[in-house]
C-alpha cells in the first residue's frame, strides 16, 4: 500500500532482459536502507527488491508489468519514481495507492504557467472498464507515475493535473513532454463504488 507521495526520482543504472522479464537496478540515496522481498513503487509500479550491492538495488518487471506500464519504455539514465511501502503510523498525504498499475497514458500537452505547469494526459477509453471505476472526475485523485495528484478538467478520455515546483523538481515530471508515456492507477475508491452499485442494480 502507498499513498502516492514520491521519496526520490532515482537513477536506471542497468537494464537486463531475461526471456519475457526485465531486471531494473536502480541507484538511490536509500539503498541502505532496503532489504530483499521488500516493496518499492516505481513510477507506481510495486516491484519487489531481488537484489542490493552497494548503493544499487534491482528490481524485476514480468511480461504482463511491461505489457501494462511504461517500464519497458525505460533506459539506462532514465528517472524513476520511487515510493517504499505507507507506514500504518503515519500520515496519509496523498491517497490510497495500490502500486497496481491500470494502464498508461500520453502526455498531450504541458503549459507553464508562471511557475507551476499544467499537463494533460489522455488514455484509452473503455466504456465497459469505466462502468468499473476506470475513470477519472473532477478533484478527484489519480496517480501518474506513481505521484498522487488531483484531476482537473477531466472528458471521457483525458484529464489534467497541475504541479508545482517542487513536485517538478523531485520527481520525474521535469522530464515528461508532449509523447511521453506515463502510468496511471484509478482510484481504488472509486472503483470499489462502481462495483458495489452494479451489484445492487
Amino acid at each position: 500500500m502507498f499513498s502516492g507521495i514520491v521519496e526520490e526520482a532515482a537513477t536506471v543504472v542497468a537494464l537486463e532482459r531475461e526471456k519475457g522479464n526485465l531486471h531494473i537496478t536502480l541507484k538511490c540515496s536509500f539503498t541502505h536502507e532496503l532489504k530483499v522481498d521488500q516493496s518499492v513503487a516505481h513510477n507506481g509500479v510495486c516491484l519487489t527488491v531481488v537484489s542490493i550491492d552497494g548503493d544499487n538495488y534491482t528490481v524485476t518487471a514480468i511480461k504482463e508489468t511491461l505489457d501494462r506500464s511504461n517500464l519497458g519504455l525505460l533506459k539506462v539514465g532514465s528517472k524513476v519514481n520511487l515510493e517504499r511501502s505507507m507506514k500504518m503510523d503515519g500520515r496519509l498525504d496523498g491517497h490510497i495507492v495500490q502500486g497496481h498499475v491500470d494502464q498508461t497514458a500520453v502526455c498531450t500537452d504541458v503549459v507553464e504557467a508562471d511557475g507551476s505547469w499544467y499537463y494533460t494526459f489522455q488514455y484509452e477509453f473503455d466504456k465497459e472498464m469505466a462502468k468499473k471505476g476506470y475513470l477519472t472526475v473532477d478533484k478527484g485523485s489519480v496517480t501518474v507515475n506513481g505521484v498522487s495528484l488531483t484531476v482537473v478538467n477531466p472528458t471521457e478520455k483525458s484529464f489534467s493535473v497541475a504541479i508545482i515546483p517542487y513536485t517538478y523538481e523531485m520527481t520525474n515530471f521535469h522530464q515528461i513532454e508532449k509523447g511521453s508515456v506515463v502510468n496511471i492507477e484509478f482510484d481504488i475508491v472509486g472503483k470499489y463504488i462502481s462495483r458495489i452499485l452494479a451489484l445492487q442494480s
